[in-house]
């Protein structure tokens, strides 16, 4: 393994990152409303999750699935209904001000960590992609770097989004338009949980 490979692995990790999603859609809610520290501590879930994901692929866990297609049915069906949760949870209270405690970190790293677990699609993306980067036949400290390479670019993007869209005119927007972008964001993640559901 070189660096090109890794270049390459980095460049297809942002394109991804970037695509609307669960992760994206939930990161840049949770560092508009709740700040720079709650952005940064749901980065950390993010990227701990998505790194596990990643794990998982290089340690063959899309095999797991193929043999045993009742293990991806239940993760996914657990998946689908926390998402769903969620878009319920942001529709119901997107009238409601924002709580004047702070979020704490913790629960913020959580809220992060389940977005990511949420959706067993993950391991197989990385699994195909992984499988098109990097030559076969790689050490267990290859692998090791792989892992902490993705973790520390998921932190940097969700540190950076948090930096930018916890300052003062992002915030006043968000709280003006709140109940819009509540429901915008539970309209999407509820989808997306349904495609999860009811998909292949």
């Amino acid at each position: 393994m070189d660096w090109p490979h890794i270049l390459a692995f980095n460049l297809t990790l942002l394109a991804a990152m970037a695509a609307p999603g669960p992760a994206l859609l939930y990161a840049l809610r949770q560092a508009i409303s709740g700040g720079f520290a709650v952005g940064v501590a749901t980065g950390i879930g993010l990227g701990a999750a998505a790194a596990a994901w990643t794990a998982a692929a290089l340690l063959g866990l899309e095999a797991v699935f193929l043999l045993f297609p009742w293990a991806y049915l239940a993760l996914k069906l657990v998946g689908a209904c926390y998402l769903l949760y969620v878009a319920y949870s942001l529709w119901r209270d997107a009238r409601e001000g924002l709580s004047d405690a702070p979020t704490p970190k913790a629960r913020a790293f959580a809220g992060g960590l389940l977005v990511n677990f949420a959706n067993p699609k993950a391991v197989l993306f990385a699994a195909s992609v992984l499988l098109v980067i990097f030559p076969a036949g790689l050490s267990l400290g290859e692998k090791s770097l792989i892992v902490l390479n993705h973790f520390i670019v998921e932190c940097l993007v969700y540190t950076g989004f948090a930096a930018l869209l916890s300052a003062p005119p992002a915030r006043a927007g968000y709280l003006r338009l709140k109940p819009v972008f509540d429901r915008v964001a539970a309209a999407v993640l509820g989808t997306l949980g349904l495609r999860l559901l009811l998909g292949r």
